[in-house]
């Protein structure tokens, strides 16, 4: 007998107190070793019109709700007694009669007016001129076609999540693109069905049942949506890459892909890296849920930030660590240089030049200098002018050289040349987490330390989150991802209201230097709700307090203070951070500092190491004038037109925050507790630019 777990199990148990909890998965492992157990006190659903639905005792109050058949047994649901009764009375599991996918279907409701009353200001529902084959086609249930024809388009917000995620996506994607997707023919094993397969698992032993039910809220650990298991599955002859907006589950393709590909060969050495420490560490948590108790599993997996990693590497060939210059020594060693110049020189403008041409593309001589490229570069240098330039760089470089530093691009670029003509490579597989944020020397380095075999490079990465690099061709670099990209349209993490207003910020498509597109369009998301909140403070105190009253506010909701963030553009600003969360009773947690800990801290920290988190709640602050865009950015300018890139670059940042906010669709507190699941606050101070605007 197959034993099987469905979502709706997993999400119920999440909404229980931990002692109850505990008490039901102890009945679960006692059902799945023996389901003959006289002590299970099972009963058959007598209201259901699905005969396959049985109770299961656990204890006083609570019942599973499970559903058996000859060949297998499912946990179907959980809750207190009438609860666990009510809902399985109200649904049945089923093969669908089109699709073949087998599906959770509840009953719709029967009034006398229709479910959902279009507003007159609506105009037509949007799904009316749907025929019952095309609706069929998506995997809609047949009972449920009069009421989505008769759906408004606010009011389908509230009937989807009633519906199998397959028709609702469907819908949501033809709301939002007027293109009905037509879903993949039927397997001869309905439960094979890649519909299926999101919301049913076969659990083969205890060991796999602990693991699903040990951390229930971690739903993408157990359950994946197709086009995310096609992702993870797949062979590619070369480089492959991923794309999509905030909270499609680009991290959660990384991290299953990195696990398949550790799990294809006990030979395999597999990188997982992304740029900052607390991502990285993120990531190694999900590795190590995801692998369970698997110690050889995990010992074939390296999860790392990419600085991090250089680093260990250079030691391992050089003997010793490598002295990255401070920002402060830089800096000195390019003002000294620049006092022995020929005329004078923007200081600005040569530290942009250096680190986006000189040090990022390593350029050793200047005949280098003069064939380098500068994509992104507005200011037209002509031979003549890097030719008076370059005698600064090379002394700037000289002088870091002769007291034993080097830079960042220079550790990834020694280490690259190391390895690049190397045939035995440190990693087998290289998986790149957030990799619209590499630059030329990393990618350069990636490229040197995998294999160029099959499967050798894969690549996640939202070029709408790009904080930190200017846009170079990869394509220049050997690293060509053409035909083998990728985008997701499924949002996890955030509510359509949220993504509605953080889209704003951002352009509808994005291209990349070698002609690859990420469309920001037909991107739907999978739940419903508050509306973000913009609210503009007298002043800092007045921004304090507003912010302090919604984390207070947040945290009595039920949502604990390790599930909220509050970011500032920069780390100078922390300090309002602090004094919010201090005024909201709590001790706050900088992201450097982020580990496993629960309960009591709120984490606060600069966007850019907010990157790839996710929070129940967060606050986006101190979004001032000169803040918003960073002065110190637009002081830095080197012409007119990269100004105009500044202010496009700054709305990246912010959309950044604003999309940290979500991991709701659980649901796993429920509707109960008015928990506005996956809000944002955003706070500026007089004359905001950009976020209220956007």
């Amino acid at each position: 007998m197959e034993f099987r777990i469905a979502d709706t199990f997993t999400d119920s148990l999440a909404r229980l107190p931990a002692p109850d909890q505990k008490a039901v998965k102890t009945s679960a492992f006692d059902l799945q070793t023996n389901p003959q157990n006289p002590g299970l006190q099972l009963h058959r659903i007598e209201n259901s019109k699905d005969r396959n639905f049985w109770s299961v005792r656990v204890n006083r109050d609570i019942r599973i709700i499970v559903h058996k058949t000859e060949a297998s047994m499912l946990l179907a649901y959980v809750d207190h007694h009438d609860r666990a009764y009510a809902w399985a009375e109200r649904r049945r599991i089923e093969a669908h009669p089109k699709t073949g996918a087998v599906q959770i279907v509840e009953a719709p409701e029967r009034r006398e007016l229709p479910l959902f009353t279009p507003r007159e200001s609506a105009g037509a529902p949007p799904f009316a001129k749907l025929s019952d084959d095309e609706l069929l086609s998506i995997g809609a249930p047949a009972d449920w076609l009069a009421d989505i024809r008769a759906a408004s388009e606010d009011g389908f917000l509230e009937l989807a999540p009633r519906l199998p995620a397959e028709a609702a996506e469907a819908l949501l994607q033809y709301a939002t693109t007027g293109l009905l997707a037509r879903l993949a023919p039927a397997p001869a094993d309905p439960y094979a069905h890649p519909d299926a397969l999101r919301r049913f698992r076969v659990v083969e032993n205890i060991e796999e049942l602990a693991q699903a039910l040990d951390a229930p809220w971690d739903k993408w650990a157990v359950f994946l949506h197709p086009s995310q298991r096609d992702l993870v599955e797949r062979n590619y002859s070369g480089p492959a890459h991923v794309a999509g907006s905030a909270g499609t589950g680009k991290s959660v393709v990384a991290v299953h892909r990195a696990v398949r590909l550790a799990r294809a060969s006990v030979q395999a050495r597999v990188l997982l890296a992304t740029f900052s420490d607390p991502l990285a560490a993120a990531l190694e948590r999900k590795v190590r849920l995801l692998a369970g108790a698997d110690s050889g599993l995990l010992s074939r997996i390296l999860v790392a930030s990419l600085p991090v990693i250089a680093a260990e590497l250079f030691e391992l060939a050089y003997g010793h660590r490598p002295h990255v210059a401070t920002p402060d020594r830089l800096a000195r060693a390019l003002e000294k240089a620049t006092d022995a110049a020929e005329g004078p020189v923007n200081a600005n403008f040569l530290r942009s030049e250096w680190t986006h041409v000189v040090d990022a593309w390593q350029v050793e001589d200047c005949a280098a200098y003069l064939a380098v490229p500068r994509l992104g570069r507005k200011n037209r240098l002509g031979s003549k002018q890097r030719e008076r330039l370059w005698p600064i760089f090379a002394a700037a470089r000289e002088s870091l050289e002769t007291r034993g530093f080097t830079t960042w691009p220079g550790v990834f670029s020694t280490v690259t040349r190391h390895y690049a003509e190397r045939t035995e490579k440190p990693f087998t597989h290289v998986v790149i987490d957030e990799a619209q944020d590499l630059g030329v020397p990393e990618l350069r380095f990636v490229a040197a330390v995998a294999n160029a075999s099959e499967n050798g490079l894969f690549f996640a990465g939202d070029l709408g989150q790009r904080i930190f690099q200017r846009p170079f061709s990869w394509g220049a670099l050997g690293v060509d991802i053409r035909g083998r990209s990728s985008c997701l349209k499924v949002n996890y993490r955030t509510s359509h209201q949220i993504r509605r207003a953080a889209d704003r910020l951002l352009p509808k498509e994005i291209r990349d230097v070698d002609g690859v597109a990420e469309a920001r369009g037909g991107t739907v998301s999978v739940f419903n709700g508050a509306e973000p909140r913009v609210l503009v403070a007298p002043d800092a105190a007045a921004e304090i307090d507003a912010v302090a009253a919604f984390l207070m506010e947040a945290l009595a909701s039920g949502v604990d203070a390790s599930e909220i963030g509050v970011f500032t553009r920069r780390p100078e600003e922390l300090s309002r951070a602090q004094a919010t969360v201090a005024a909201a009773g709590r001790e706050p947690m900088e992201l450097s500092e982020r580990g496993d800990e629960a309960g009591v801290r709120i984490s606060i920290g600069g966007v850019h190491l907010a990157k790839g988190l996710e929070f129940k709640a967060v606050a986006a602050m101190a979004c001032d004038e000169e803040i918003l865009p960073v002065q110190s950015r637009i002081d830095s300018v080197a012409d007119e037109v990269e100004l105009e890139g500044v202010y496009e670059t700054e709305r990246q940042p912010f959309y950044v925050a604003a999309t940290r906010a979500g991991s709701a669709a659980d649901q796993r507190r429920g509707a109960g507790l008015g928990i506005p699941a996956g809000f944002y606050m955003i706070i500026t101070t007089p004359d905001p630019l950009g976020p209220t605007t956007a």
